[in-house]
């Protein structure tokens, strides 16, 4: 009974979980929808010139928040009559959405309170998350239909749902504090991946910058040109800075090489502008290219991919350093692939279509941006990753040790007799003993040595003092050696050892005596 009592508390919690997440995705869409619903409403107090009441207002806040979706937009009050798509994403304003619904799927999986009640799965909290935001998305969807920016279904029944679920995923990704894949390949394609896509959006957004320097005078016009009031200039801007990072993705696929499209008929690459381009007048749009052939100034964008793919083999090679060379190459091409799958997402979403006829192809073409990406990264970045891996492992080879030098011995040191090879063979006065000395080159003129029962009395007599006297010091000992050893009779001595019972060096030592024992 307490068994089964246990096992429906734990049910219930997990269910109370999962629809506290789904209430979760609901906020997180709401927030969003009214942050700029307050945006657009204040933009339309502001201006002087208001088209339409507060429903109008309403309606355009949320064609403009599916739009941060990726949803592709119908502009049905144009000057011919006729419905024209609107399908370029402002990137800066899908930020916050996506950090919404990234902020909800974390707090359910971690919520930081330290508390132990259930949690949904990792699974389960993606599903809850984004089903609740897309329920909130749906009626949005309807809502828009009936004004002046209803949502192309098609797009909303696909970008919307990878959006969240997308964004979802990247929060219970950094709840569980971001890991990587097993393999070691994989998690360093991973991180070059994103290390050679900041590189490449980076470079695309200094190209934008410099040339819309290069080009103030007619941005500041087209910027003058668009309102006359400072709302409608106030609008102007923060539709520029919201397009900030679609110009940088637009730098990017322009040093790659496949460039823009600027209507069907026009084609903007480092080689030249090609065909008759349809440019609305923009500020952001005054910093194309001029018409004609290109010059050494546009060929130099080719160093922001160049930059891009070098960091990325970099990043490989210097993480392979200890790898086969096959796995290093595998590595790098897995890098590109992912790089240039992230730059295909990113180029359908800067670029796509204005309007109707001439204006329905107006940005970079994704597929041939991700397949450019793809080469740059096949042709540079996996040369460069085995070069960098070779020059790595050249640090990581064992440096030979140098040889010994013998040491020399000190010219105040006396020369000490030459030690015999048999183990073992020492006198019994504890010295060296040269066992093929022969005792008729030895001088005679020593002292004849007698055994001594005392201590000390053979040293005392052998040193011609008296064994009563105390001992000299050690410093007296360390008089240097006569050149020569004396000629001792040794066969005489009681506490003499002959070398013939000594072990030889194949048999086992014998035991040493015990002192305890008499």
């Amino acid at each position: 009974m307490t068994h089964l009592t246990e096992h429906s508390l734990v049910q219930g919690g997990r269910s109370a979980a999962l629809a506290t997440a789904c209430v979760r995705g609901g906020v997180a869409a709401g927030l969003g929808l009214g942050a700029l619903a307050v945006l657009v409403t204040a933009a339309w107090i502001s201006s002087p010139y208001p088209d339409s009441g507060p429903g109008g207002a309403l309606h355009v806040a949320a064609g403009i928040w599916l739009l941060a979706h990726g949803v592709d937009l119908v502009r049905t009050g144009t000057l011919s009559g006729l419905p024209a798509p609107l399908g370029i994403v402002p990137m800066l304003l899908a930020a916050l959405p996506v950090w919404l619904v990234h902020r909800a799927a974390r707090d359910t999986l971690d919520p930081g309170d330290g508390n132990d009640r259930p949690r949904p799965s990792p699974g389960g909290t993606v599903a809850a998350v984004a089903g609740g935001y897309l329920l909130v998305a749906a009626v949005v969807v309807v809502y828009s239909e009936s004004g002046p920016l209803p949502a192309e279904l098609i797009t909303a029944g696909l970008w919307l749902p990878a959006v969240v679920l997308g964004a979802a995923g990247a929060g219970v990704w950094t709840a569980l504090g971001r890991p990587l894949p097993g393999k070691r390949q994989a998690a360093a394609a991973l991180r070059a991946t994103g290390l050679g896509l900041v590189t490449l959006c980076g470079g695309g957004a200094v190209l934008a910058a410099v040339s819309l320097a290069w080009h103030a005078g007619e941005a500041q016009a087209a910027f003058t040109g668009l309102a006359g009031e400072w709302s409608g200039r106030a609008a102007v801007l923060l539709l520029v800075l919201a397009l900030l990072p679609n110009a940088a993705v637009w730098g990017a696929a322009y040093g790659l090489g496949p460039g823009f499209t600027l209507g069907t008929g026009a084609l903007a690459t480092p080689l030249g502008l090609a065909g008759d381009p349809a440019v609305p007048s923009f500020p952001l749009l005054a910093a194309l290219p001029a018409e004609g052939r290109g010059t050494w100034t546009h060929w130099a964008a080719a160093a922001v991919p160049l930059a891009a793919t070098l960091v990325q083999g970099w990043r490989v090679g210097r993480t392979a350093r200890g790898w086969p060379a096959r796995d290093a190459v595998l590595t790098a091409l897995a890098a590109a692939w992912g790089c240039g799958a992230a730059v295909a997402v990113l180029a359908a979403a800067a670029g796509g279509p204005l309007g109707s006829g001439r204006l329905s192809a107006f940005g970079p073409v994704w597929w041939q941006a991700g397949a450019a990406t793809v080469l740059w990264g096949a042709c540079v970045g996996v040369p460069v990753a085995l070069a960098v891996r070779a020059w790595g492992r050249r640090a990581l080879r064992p440096k030979p040790l140098p040889l010994p030098v013998p040491a020399s011995v000190p010219a105040s040191v006396p020369a000490q007799a030459p030690e015999t090879t048999t183990a073992g063979a020492t006198a019994g006065f504890g010295e060296p003993f040269d066992l093929e000395a022969q005792p008729e080159a030895m001088p005679d003129a020593l002292p004849d040595v007698t055994p001594d029962p005392a201590p000390g009395g053979r040293a005392a007599k052998a040193a011609g003092t008296d064994p009563g006297t105390p001992a000299a010091t050690p410093a007296a000992t360390t008089a240097p050696a006569p050149a020569s050893a004396p000629a001792l009779d040794l066969d005489d001595d009681p506490g003499y050892e002959p070398y013939d019972y000594l072990p030889a060096a194949w048999e086992p030592s014998p035991p040493p005596p015990d002192p305890t024992k008499p």
